[in-house]
C-alpha cells in the first residue's frame, strides 16, 4: 500500500506528516489513504463509507482516543468501551444539525459518585484533547452521553 501518493499529480507544498489524500476511482467513489498505508473506500456503495459516516467516526474515534488513558485509570487498563454517533441531518441545508455521541462502558460495581466522576473525566478529556470536536463544535452541536447500567446517573449530565 502506498505511503505517498503516486506521481499523477505533484505533491502539494503542505504535504507532510498527518497529510491524507483521496483518489477518485469511479463516479462518486474515492479511495482515501494515509501515510501509514491505510486505505478506505469512500462512497455510497457496498463496502464503502460515506463522508457523513466518516465525520461521525472521526468524532467518536477522537473522543475514544482522547478519553482512553484517563478512563483506564478509573476503570482498569483493559476496560471495554463502545462509542456511537447519530446525526440529525437537514436535507434542505445539506448539513448535520446535531451529532449525538453515546458511550457504552461497563459501570457495574461503581458507586453513584464514581459514575459521576467517570462522566466528568470523559468530558474533560474530550474537551481538552479531541482536536476533531474542537474543530467542528463551533459549527455543529455535539453532545455526549455515557451509556451504562443506570441511565439516571450516566445520562443526566452533558459530558462536555
Amino acid at each position: 500500500m502506498p505511503t505517498a501518493p503516486d506521481d499523477r499529480f505533484e505533491l502539494p507544498e503542505a504535504f507532510g506528516p498527518g497529510s491524507v489524500w483521496a483518489d477518485r476511482v469511479a463516479e462518486r467513489t474515492l479511495v482515501g489513504r494515509n501515510q501509514r498505508g491505510v486505505e478506505i473506500r469512500i462512497g455510497h456503495g457496498e463496502g464503502e463509507i460515506n463522508p457523513g459516516e466518516l465525520l461521525k467516526l472521526a468524532l467518536i474515534g477522537c473522543a475514544g482516543m482522547s478519553s482512553d488513558i484517563p478512563l483506564g485509570r478509573r476503570l482498569g487498563e483493559d476496560f471495554d468501551m463502545r462509542l456511537w454517533a447519530h446525526g440529525t441531518a437537514d436535507q434542505e441545508q445539506d448539513r448535520y444539525l446535531s451529532i449525538a455521541e453515546e458511550v457504552q462502558l461497563d459501570l457495574e460495581g461503581l458507586s453513584q459518585d464514581e459514575v459521576k466522576r467517570v462522566v466528568t473525566v470523559f468530558g474533560r478529556a474530550v474537551a481538552a484533547a479531541c482536536t476533531v470536536e474542537r474543530t467542528i463544535v463551533p459549527g455543529v452541536e455535539v453532545t455526549h452521553t455515557i451509556l451504562g447500567q443506570d441511565q439516571e446517573h450516566a445520562g443526566g449530565e452533558d459530558a462536555r
